[in-house]
């Protein structure tokens, strides 16, 4: 059996984010590589002694030119690369309203678009089924949030045949608070 750090040695590690910037809509960032041109999410290897967190932030920051802040951990892929495994952590980022800088000479192009347009644009399908499955809890996060104290205004209750009409108190409860 080989022990732990030999192990270690045949997996490459990996960080990565979904970035997302504020806008009408949010919209996620993808980047194209030089090498194929393929579109994936912007991700890389860690360099050694590197935790996934750091490496994943540096990678995103590289690959889309734009400052982020990591939030939280959404999952990892596991995959063959060279006929090794690779396990890509991933965190939600968000992006700064900062001005952009160029991204990495690796990156020929970065878009930033809606959740459909870039789970049709990823080339690779487990990245696209990662993005499907972690895409509500990014874009939920997005939503500006109401303040505690703040109170939902009541609806008035919907009946069926689309009269709306305000709930009505209950005898009993009409009995409890006026001790009848």
């Amino acid at each position: 059996m080989k022990s732990r750090k030999q192990r270690s040695k045949g997996t490459i590690l990996a960080g990565g984010g979904i970035v997302v910037r504020h806008g009408a809509r949010p919209l996620i960032a993808i980047v194209q590589r030089r090498k194929d041109g393929r579109w994936v999410l912007p991700r890389g290897k860690l360099k050694l002694r590197e935790n996934a967190k750091a490496g994943a932030k540096r990678e995103a920051v590289e690959e889309t030119g734009q400052r982020v802040d990591v939030h939280e951990f959404l999952g990892a892929i596991v995959y063959k690369s060279n006929g090794k495994p690779k396990v890509t952590h991933f965190w939600r980022m968000q992006a700064r309203d900062s001005a952009p800088r160029k991204p990495m000479r690796d990156i020929k192009a970065v878009e930033w678009l809606p959740l459909g347009e870039a789970l049709e644009a990823l080339s690779q399908p487990l990245e696209r089924s990662f993005l499907l499955a972690v895409s509500r809890r990014v874009l939920k996060a997005m939503r500006p949030r109401r303040h505690p104290n703040k109170q939902r205004k009541s609806r008035p209750h919907v009946r069926s045949r689309g009269v709306r009409r305000k709930r009505q108190a209950s005898p009993t409860l009409l009995r409890r608070i006026f001790r009848v």
